[in-house]
């Protein structure tokens, strides 16, 4: 299932926005854009990816609450320290609805699966998997498990905050695709959401910096942020470049697909510095 998939019935039942909004109602539609947490019994309304990419950064500081606590309160209770980063990886996707993992693995079909931008697309809006979407999926959790539970067996916080660190740069440095390319696809989710007006993508990236910083610089260091935040803004620049040169625009999946990639960039370099 695809990210249109499971954000349809949401985007289904939308109800038409109402005036005065402010951060929490932004919050609340960028949690229901992008988990499957509670957000109460208010009506839905039409994503707005402007509003969305604002409050995205606290998104998904929430989204990472329950995996940062699972992977340092197992380290602290003695289990193994990659069996409690496996069990933090597994909550994140729980959070997430497996959306970012879905995400990349349809990308890498999709991008190296077909010859043609029309073929390309066609794949990317397949819900089943190949050979290239698994090899991508299984590498982006090794990644992450690996990377936790190395950093967790000596400092469980540390890792915690070098993962929360990463998660929120990558998923915001990822909205850089809607400001950069249009829609792929008349009907996708990326089409729904509307464009993502460069101010107010300026605004969330802002946002994410300050909690990336927050986050992550007392334990990767300020050079660490700063190179995780370079890092962050090459994948996207050249995910973008090569989503335009094979299909010609952005689509949800391709979203997802750079802010799963951006998050290993971004923990690669915190890494290094931790």
């Amino acid at each position: 299932m695809t990210p249109e998939d499971e954000i349809g019935p949401q985007a289904g039942t939308a109800q038409p926005p109402r005036h005065g909004l402010g951060l929490k109602d932004d919050l609340v539609m960028a949690l229901r854009f992008f988990s499957r947490l509670p957000t109460g019994g208010a009506p839905h309304e039409k994503p707005d990816l402007g509003r969305i990419a604002m409050a995205l950064p606290l998104a998904s500081a929430v989204m990472g609450v329950v995996p940062a606590l699972l992977l340092t309160g197992g380290a602290w209770l003695g289990l193994p320290p990659y069996f409690a980063a496996a069990l933090a990886v597994a909550a994140m996707a729980l959070v997430g609805g497996g959306m970012m993992e879905d995400a990349l693995a349809d990308a890498a079909d999709g991008l190296f699966g077909g010859a043609t931008p029309e073929r390309r697309l066609e794949i990317l809006k397949d819900s089943r998997h190949g050979t290239y979407g698994v090899t991508a999926l299984g590498l982006f959790l090794l990644l992450r498990v690996t990377a936790l539970g190395s950093v967790a067996a000596t400092a469980p916080l540390a890792a915690a905050a070098i993962w929360l660190a990463a998660n929120i740069a990558g998923r915001s440095g990822a909205l850089w695709l809607a400001v950069a390319l249009p829609p792929a696809r008349r009907d996708g989710v990326a089409a729904t959401a509307g464009a993502l007006p460069v101010p107010r993508f300026a605004i969330g990236a802002a946002l994410a910096a300050l909690l990336v910083f927050i986050v992550g610089a007392p334990a990767a260091g300020i050079a660490g942020v700063i190179g995780a935040a370079i890092a962050v803004g090459l994948v996207a620049w050249g995910w973008s470049a090569l989503c335009r040169r094979l299909v010609g625009g952005q689509t949800g999946d391709l979203v997802g697909a750079a802010a799963s990639l951006g998050e290993i960039a971004a923990l690669t370099v915190l890494l290094i510095f931790a």
